[in-house]
């Protein structure tokens, strides 16, 4: 069922990695000109090489999902490249451990920042070039910690918390414009930001999953093809978990 996105171009958030340039060689795959955004500009451009090795079509463009100007310029390139941008993956993030008191006002303030603010400047950014398409969807990249509680990681659960909120008052906003807003949470999925667990560590977080394994950065990237595809043409306001099974206990 190959060419699921073809007529696509997508701008991909924290492409540069993990969840990110699995979205970028998913996409690519089925048909969609993918601008992969990133403050990693080595491991960025490496991606986009990869995916036009491929027989895909992608460009590497600077982003820093909290920097405003930054966006505009991803916006911009996407168009001015590829003649429209119809499909957004708010998929930077970062996660790090801290409790209630533990927290620093500093790094609240960072995390918020990056993983909240930086979904809201991209969708905002992004909104009259995606109207301008008449059928466009964006998928902001949530977290099952968006969904549930746990201790010690107090920022990360409010700013993915928000992303859920935010995604569903985008849904309904933008609902009569052309534009589907939908998140995905996923539970916990081999990436950079995983590199640090120890051994013990991974397998706790085995042990706790149904499926017994971490998730694949690709499995992510498949339910954002669906999400992004006409197949979904009546999907919006919505989130798909992808945690094997974890939220199901």
């Amino acid at each position: 069922m190959a060419g699921r996105l073809d007529g696509k171009v997508a701008l991909i958030s924290g492409g540069a990695s993990g969840i990110g340039a699995a979205h970028a060689r998913v996409f690519a795959a089925e048909g969609a000109r993918v601008v992969i955004g990133d403050i990693q500009e080595a491991k960025g451009q490496e991606v986009a090489a990869d995916v036009n090795t491929n027989g895909g079509e992608s460009v590497f463009v600077r982003l820093d999902v909290t920097d405003e100007n930054d966006w505009q310029n991803a916006v911009h390139e996407a168009v001015a490249r590829f003649g429209k941008l119809t499909t957004l993956i708010n998929n930077a993030g970062v996660y790090w451990p801290g409790g209630v008191e533990e927290e620093t006002r500093d790094k609240w303030q960072k995390m918020i920042e990056i993983n909240q603010t930086g979904v809201w400047l991209g969708m905002k950014t992004a909104l009259p070039a995606l109207r301008e398409s008449g059928n466009a969807a964006i998928v902001n990249i949530s977290s099952l910690y968006g969904l549930i509680g746990s201790p010690g990681s107090i920022a990360y659960h409010a700013s993915k918390g928000a992303v859920r909120l935010m995604s569903k008052a985008a849904a309904l906003e933008y609902v009569r414009q052309g534009i589907r807003v939908n998140s995905i949470h996923p539970g916990q999925i081999d990436t950079p930001i995983l590199a640090g667990l120890t051994p013990e560590q991974d397998a706790q977080i085995k042990e706790v999953t149904p499926m017994g394994r971490l998730g694949r950065p690709e499995e992510i990237a498949y339910g954002s093809l669906y999400l992004c595809s006409d197949e979904a043409s009546y999907t919006t306001g919505t989130e798909l978990v992808i945690d094997g099974g974890w939220f199901a206990q």
